[in-house]
């Protein structure tokens, strides 16, 4: 049975709570060079928005990929941060009434409903282009080299072959079942890229060779394949308290989930294979990878 350890929730904690300060502090009412304004609903969007909860996973991930290879704290922060917001635009969106119309996330009233549609447009846009910010800062200590690869690889995990991508296949599939096959390309696109960017970031801040690099991304892809399967089983066993978000709206729209497709005691068994796998990816890394070790059996076992 996959259980979450508690020290590894107490350090996800700690983690998050640094990713919200410095949210806080990127996100608030002060022009930077080049800005004209920042206007006050815009902004105060954008931070409820990005800063109404949440794991911070995916920051935690750069952070302690980072750390894995001795990286840039400094770095790994910001770009934990960048990615944090783009994550964000992307509920900001999701959960428009054009894309999954919910009036819940995270247990609090969704941008659209907190503000209005169009606001909720543009804070998502904001946070979307704020990410590219972050990341070229003169503030994110890292060679221009690095910033480059980061910008690229960030952009495709998000972007047409990636999340944004991802979501166009899940908007056909209420209309067309995908297959298995399908199924698969589709959650690795929506969900699975931002996760394996978040890991892989962490060996392109520390400047890694080749093979760490996509030792990282392997164990990133498999990481996202546990957290939709996770997140498939949560829609069908939680219940929207818990959740902070509306539970069974896949099979009210009639989607294609492999929990659907398999059932709920194959997708039990298939987590544990696949947080067994990706620890095994780690193996070269011996002690020093235990907190990414950790984070997959969290994200294999999550609750909510």
């Amino acid at each position: 049975m996959i259980r979450s350890d508690d020290a590894f929730q107490t350090s996800l904690s700690s983690y998050a709570e640094t990713v919200e300060a410095r949210l806080a502090i990127l996100l608030d009412r002060a022009t930077q060079v080049g800005e004209l304004a920042r206007p006050q609903q815009l902004i105060e969007a954008m931070h409820y928005g990005a800063l109404n909860g949440g794991k911070r996973l995916r920051p935690y991930l750069v952070m302690q990929s980072t750390r894995l290879f001795a990286g840039n704290d400094e770095a790994a922060l910001q770009i934990g941060c960048a990615l944090e917001c783009l994550h964000s635009y992307s509920l900001v969106h999701d959960d428009l009434p054009a894309m999954d119309d919910d009036d819940m996330r995270r247990g609090k009233p969704t941008v659209h409903v907190k503000y209005d549609q169009a606001t909720a447009i543009l804070a998502g846009d904001g946070l979307l282009t704020y990410a590219f910010d972050i990341i070229a800062s003169p503030e994110t200590p890292l060679p221009d080299a690095a910033k480059v690869a980061l910008v690229l690889e960030l952009a495709r995990a998000a972007g047409i072959g990636g999340m944004a991508g991802g979501q166009m296949l899940d908007l056909a599939a209420e209309k067309a079942q995908p297959d298995e096959a399908g199924i698969v390309m589709l959650q690795a696109m929506k969900t699975g890229a931002l996760l394996r960017f978040a890991c892989e970031a962490g060996a392109i801040i520390a400047g890694s060779n080749a093979q760490d690099r996509s030792r990282l991304r392997q164990f990133g892809e498999i990481i996202g394949r546990a957290f939709q399967l996770a997140d498939d089983l949560l829609d069908v066993t939680s219940d929207p308290i818990t959740m902070g978000k509306a539970t069974g709206k896949d099979a009210a729209k009639g989607k294609a989930t492999l929990v659907r497709l398999r059932g709920v005691e194959w997708a039990h068994e298939e987590l544990e294979k696949l947080a067994t796998e990706a620890c095994g990816v780690l193996s070269p890394f011996g002690d020093a990878a235990q907190p990414l070790r950790d984070a997959a059996r969290f994200i294999a076992g999550r609750k909510r």
